[in-house]
């Protein structure tokens, strides 16, 4: 896979607002001049502070007897976020058409029949945008979360109750159960399976059902793409003590979980391989501003290109402690080392994007630097 260059070197950086994806930070001294710099590497020193974060929370982790609680019945905490956050705090997330090009391709006007379906669909942030675009009449749009809350918003919005073209049907559905598909959602019927910031909500011990949910409605050839918290972001390195359920997975003050990934982690996931060098991207990029909703992020340019026109289906005999991407196993859950529990053997997916997106975000207000990591995929079921 070639790698993509996401800015432009003909644009003129003395401007006094140069466009994103062209501020390069040339002199030290003007780094508060702009809330966010473009292709920033992290500081020499950030090492040491992701070191300093990661032993302060190891040295008080969540007592054992009480992480039970915290993964028992995780619908109900999401329930509280949502009431606690009205459908206005959540923006919608058009960056998805800049990163996903097949979206915005299922909503053209001879696109056809299509099916697209959000899993964690929370307030309706992704498939909103979807359906206010669409130009599709026969576009069929699937919203799914296991928060009763959180799809009442999405019922009450107006757009689902009166959509302009194509047709949108949500429900309560858990994206790990044991019981098959939401009712009317027929095996194999799924073109698009849209996941943001939904695997980092899950218990690893759940990976593997959820998987086989998201395998059993894909068509053949049918799409995941997906964006996830990545290893060392910000957001992990922010939590205090008594936070840590187990390595890389927290607690949140509001009770929901997350999980940081590794590219690698999403590969064998996906895929039950890790991935060659060649196909990941790793880029360093803006924010447009500053905000705590992930879900608002735009990118500038397309995370990545294609890994190629036919994805190669990953060998079956393929070694995950092995391969060239990974220099060990330590950053790898060891859930993704075994077969998955409640999941049909590899391959499942091919890999046809996998990238990393960095960002430094500046607070001018504080003098705070502030490093993002999210992952960024697009898996095709073989």
């Amino acid at each position: 896979m070639s790698s993509l260059k996401s800015t432009s070197s003909v644009h003129d950086l003395s401007s006094q607002k140069p466009p994103f994806g062209s501020r390069f930070l040339t002199d030290e001294s003007q780094v508060w001049s702009q809330n966010a710099w473009d292709h920033v590497p992290p500081p020499d020193d950030q090492a040491e502070t992701i070191n300093a974060s990661l032993q302060r929370q190891r040295s008080a982790p969540v007592p054992d007897d009480e992480k039970q609680k915290y993964n028992e019945k995780p619908a109900r905490h999401w329930d509280n976020f949502y009431k606690m956050n009205a459908s206005n705090f959540f923006r919608n997330r058009k960056w998805l058409h800049n990163e996903f090009p097949e979206l915005v391709n299922a909503t053209l006007p001879e696109a056809g029949p299509k099916v697209i379906a959000e899993l964690g669909c929370g307030a309706g942030n992704s498939v909103f945008p979807l359906l206010a675009s669409n130009q599709n009449p026969e576009l069929q749009l699937r919203a799914y979360d296991y928060s009763s809350h959180a799809v009442k918003l999405v019922q009450n919005n107006e757009l689902y109750i009166s959509p302009p073209m194509g047709s949108i049907h949500s429900a309560v559905w858990d994206l790990t159960s044991a019981d098959g598909l939401p009712s009317g959602l027929e095996p194999e019927s799924v073109d698009i399976v849209v996941l943001v910031f939904v695997f980092s909500a899950l218990h690893p011990d759940e990976w593997g059902r959820a998987l086989s949910n998201i395998h059993k409605m894909l068509k053949p050839g049918g799409k995941v793409v997906m964006r996830d918290y990545g290893r060392h972001d910000l957001t992990q390195l922010r939590f205090k003590t008594g936070r840590l359920l187990d390595e890389n997975f927290y607690i949140r003050g509001d009770k929901t979980r997350v999980y940081f990934f590794e590219l690698d982690e999403l590969a064998l996931l996906f895929t039950g391989s890790k991935p060659l060098a060649s196909q990941i991207t790793d880029r360093t990029t803006e924010e447009t501003e500053e905000g705590e909703d992930d879900g608002a992020l735009i990118s500038s340019e397309p995370l990545s290109r294609e890994a190629s026109s036919t994805p190669q289906a990953p060998s079956q005999s393929s070694d995950p402690t092995t391969s060239p991407s990974s220099s060990g196993t330590s950053n790898v859950h060891p859930n993704l080392l075994l077969p998955l529990a409640g999941c049909p053997p590899h391959p499942l997916f091919a890999i046809e994007q996998l990238g990393v997106d960095r960002r430094l975000l500046i607070n001018r207000k504080r003098q705070l630097k502030m490093y993002r990591v999210w992952m960024q995929g697009k898996f095709k079921k073989l």
